[in-house]
């Protein structure tokens, strides 16, 4: 099994380009599979979960040609619409595939999606959007069988009860082919959200309002391929934003859209991190000591991220005073809190809520990933720690950055993987 080694107690410095957005990488790849025609995806970062989209993409009968951080996708001789259940099982984005396979081929047949174990992350609201354009599903021993009670999608006004991510972007790439006119009331804001239908649109579709809570797509008869450029990837950005809070560092992150991490930065000022904000790339220098985060609660956009928490949560293990994580999206995301503990961590969990007391120190151990965001939380923490840390379970980490001993190694970190 494959571990990173990491020697803790050495500042991050230097600069570092962040690579595309897994999650717009995701549900870009599998609206792709709506397209007639060759879509060609810069940009698009070297992960796995990337690879499972585009294994899913092959399955179907689509060509892909990958070179470095440039996919093409060719979808002339796409023939199924069934996609076999380990590719399903791969990772938890996977059901973004349904609204894609039935709206180019009429029907679908796909398993419940796998991915990380974060608890209860219903897909029923995706079910329950695309049944209401339209779409017949059968549920049975775990195999979704679905297809369309027309020739088409058929738009209609929808209103989601929590703006899903997931099914904001099935119900859009459903939508951008149906027939008639679909309004998408609660939905997701995400910048990704934007970066897919600014994709949808370059194909010819007709999605207006991305980024806000009100979506109006006009149905057209076909999208056709399209050359695209994949958003940079956010959360990535702050995870080496916190690298250089967690061990006193000072780093300059490049190639990001600095406006996506507006709701972090009051938060690393008030830990006493010095920023300096520019379009497309921020500074920041960490202090000494760390103080208190506060009360941090994570919440759809633009509010502070899930996918940050755990992060955050690591830099807050060695800041003075105590801090206080409320984790209103998924019930199961604390699992990285009892690696962090044996760290050093002075971590309570009460349900939804963690309690921090920030230590003098944490100190190398042997930890396990168990997630992807909880694995980079444990890597952090790797970098403060008195002595060597060892994160194996890898596999996790690897869903979401490109190569991470080689990024943080161009900071400085002492880190490598055996």
């Amino acid at each position: 099994m494959k571990k990173l080694h990491i020697t803790g107690g050495i500042p991050l410095n230097g600069e570092l380009s962040v690579h595309g957005a897994k999650n717009s990488s995701l549900p870009i790849l599998a609206a792709a599979a709506s397209v007639h025609g060759k879509t060609i995806l810069h940009n698009c970062p070297q992960l796995s979960d990337v690879d499972a989209a585009c294994e899913i993409l092959s399955s179907l009968g689509c060509r892909i040609i990958r070179t470095a951080t440039t996919v093409e996708v060719d979808t002339e001789g796409m023939d199924s619409y069934h996609v076999p259940e380990h590719l399903m099982r791969e990772m938890r984005s996977s059901i973004v595939f349904l609204g894609p396979i039935a709206a180019r081929m009429g029907k679908a047949q796909i398993s419940f999606p796998g991915g990380c174990e974060l608890g209860p992350r219903p897909i029923d609201l995706h079910l329950a959007g695309l049944r209401q354009l339209g779409l017949n599903i059968q549920e049975e021993h775990g195999i979704l069988d679905c297809e369309l009670r027309q020739d088409k999608f058929v738009g209609t006004h929808i209103s989601l009860s929590f703006p899903s991510v997931g099914a904001t972007e099935n119900i859009i790439i459903a939508a951008a082919t149906a027939e008639g006119d679909t309004i998408i009331s609660n939905a997701a804001q995400e910048p990704e959200i934007i970066d897919l239908a600014n994709f949808l649109n370059a194909c010819g579709a007709k999605v207006y309002g991305a980024g806000k809570s009100c979506i109006v797509v006009h149905g057209v008869d076909r999208l056709h391929g399209t050359e695209f450029t994949v958003m940079p990837d956010r959360i990535v950005a702050a995870t080496y934003l916190c690298g250089a809070a967690i061990t006193g560092g000072e780093i300059t992150v490049t190639d990001i859209q600095s406006e996506q991490l507006n709701s972090l930065f009051p938060l690393f000022k008030k830990m006493g991190c010095q920023l300096k904000e520019e379009h497309d790339k921020v500074w920041i220098k960490g202090p000494q000591r760390l103080r208190s985060c506060g009360t941090v609660r994570t919440m759809p956009y633009p509010g502070f991220p899930t996918d940050a928490q755990a992060p955050w949560m690591a830099i807050s293990c060695v800041a003075d005073g105590t801090s206080v994580f409320v984790e209103n999206i998924f019930e199961s995301r604390y699992k990285h809190a009892g690696e962090l503990m044996r760290m050093g961590a002075n971590i309570r969990i009460e349900g939804r809520v963690a309690i921090v007391e920030g230590v003098k120190t944490l100190y190398g151990a042997n930890v396990e990933a168990t997630d992807l965001r909880g694995g980079i939380a444990l890597v952090l923490a790797g970098l403060s720690a008195q002595g060597e840390t060892t994160v194996s379970n890898l596999c996790h980490i690897d869903r979401g950055y490109e190569q991470i001993e080689k990024s943080l190694s161009l900071l400085g970190a002492k880190i490598y993987r055996e």
